[in-house]
């Protein structure tokens, strides 16, 4: 990384956050605590109004003036692959945000990059569209967490009725999964969106229920894979 696109980085990781500190920010740019200290001296000396010292942490005063975000290359084009990815596989709420903030974005390009396009694309043309009906409102649900009544078909061709609490979405080499709380089970579960045939969104949300979260099945698969690396490890050394 140019020297000049770190210091625009700290400027723009210190805007997001409270209170950074220079370790936090060695972590995230991989430099060094004492290229951080400098940075951050450097940018103070030319007028970033920067706040805070050394052992403990800076900020960024509220009213600090950045210039606009500026891209290069490779930051455009992982913009745009990302964006026709959204478009294609997003659902039809998110694809057309995707398309509307390409289009932003290549508004306030500098001229040396606005004739730039990736060739990495993500055609629609042999996919069925009613695999992302159901997209859009499990989305919304997950953010505001409403809880979710669906028939579900599994692998097997099997109905069955799930009253679930939606957490988070996730894409698995072309499909989209729902991880869920499922009161039928009383267990996470990962359902496939694309095999969900009906579904109601209920319009009071559920409360947050420790041991039930997002938060709660990322702890836990942690630990399994922890798990699975000290019993392979173990193994290993038996054999």
């Amino acid at each position: 990384m140019r020297r000049a696109d770190r210091l625009f980085q700290i400027v723009q990781i210190l805007r997001h956050r409270r209170l950074t500190t220079a370790q936090q920010l060695a972590d995230r740019l991989e430099v060094s605590v004492r290229t951080v200290y400098r940075d951050i001296q450097d940018l103070c000396l030319s007028g970033v109004p920067i706040e805070g010292e050394a052992g403990v942490g800076y900020l960024l005063r509220q009213e600090a003036n950045i210039p606009p975000l500026m891209f290069n290359e490779a930051e455009l084009e992982a913009i745009q692959v990302g964006m026709r990815m959204v478009e294609t596989w997003g659902g039809k709420s998110l694809g057309s945000a995707a398309r509307q903030a390409l289009i932003k974005v290549e508004a306030v390009l500098p001229e040396r990059l606005r004739g730039y396009h990736s060739l990495m694309f993500s055609p629609d043309f042999y996919i069925d569209q009613d695999e992302f009906k159901f997209l859009d409102p499990l989305r919304l649900a997950c953010q505001q967490r409403h809880p979710v009544l669906m028939n579900y078909r599994d692998a097997e061709k099997q109905d069955s009725e799930r009253q679930i609490h939606p957490l988070a979405i996730y894409f698995w080499r072309g499909t989209w999964t729902l991880l869920s709380w499922c009161l039928l089970r009383n267990a996470f579960r990962n359902f496939r969106v694309d095999r969900i045939q009906e579904l109601t969104v209920q319009v009071k949300p559920f409360p947050v229920i420790p041991g039930q979260e997002l938060s709660d099945y990322i702890a836990q698969m942690e630990a399994k894979y922890e798990e699975d690396c000290s019993f392979n490890l173990h193994s290993d050394k038996s054999s």
